[in-house]
């Protein structure tokens, strides 16, 4: 007698396809950076800490306003203010306003030229009313910006503003100068 023994089947390949593993899960956020002392220069010869605390966003709530953003390559350059010029007089008509537009003008042509000399490629004019004035803020969008011009406010006051202002933060990058303005409702 012979033993017989059985053949064994080549393995057949499975009529389904392979399980494919699940994606690899989020990576653990990683902790937010404790704040840093800055050194804060009051009285010669006297340096106290401050703690320092990261730019407050413009938030402008409860009236109306408008913004707009402005392309200032070296191809753009040139009519950036008046293009910021001809938006901000045509929203304040809109509004009910009969804006001084010498005023706004100079106003616009001064504070968007000198966000044109902080570098960058654009900028961002913001525009809020409320108890007729007007609030106009351009931003430079620059973390490298060119030195502070001391005789800057001086010449944005001598435009006849009720306040106005600058505000730099070199860590997240961008100027703000700001202007309020009065104006005068339309009859």
């Amino acid at each position: 007698m012979s033993d017989v023994l059985p053949r064994a089947e080549a393995p057949q390949p499975p009529s389904y396809p392979p399980k494919t593993p699940p994606p690899p899960k989020r990576p653990v956020e990683p902790p937010r950076p404790e704040p840093q002392q800055r050194m804060s220069y009051g009285p010669p010869g006297a340096r106290t800490a401050v703690a320092a605390r990261g730019r407050m966003a413009v938030t402008m709530a409860n009236r109306r306003g408008a913004n707009w953003t402005l392309d200032v390559r070296p191809w753009a350059v040139s009519s950036a203010p008046a293009k910021a010029q001809r938006l901000v007089v045509d929203q304040l008509k809109g509004w009910g306003y009969r804006p001084d537009t010498d005023q706004v003008d100079g106003l616009l042509d001064l504070l968007v030229r000198e966000a044109i000399g902080d570098g960058g490629h654009r900028i961002s004019v913001h525009l809020a009313d409320q108890d007729e004035r007007a609030l106009i803020l351009v931003m430079s969008h620059q973390g490298q910006q060119a030195p502070a011009d001391d005789g800057f406010l001086t010449r944005l006051a001598a435009l006849g503003v009720a306040s106005c202002g600058v505000d730099t933060d070199a860590e997240e990058g961008g100027r703000r100068r700001w202007a309020l303005i009065e104006l005068r409702p339309a009859p």
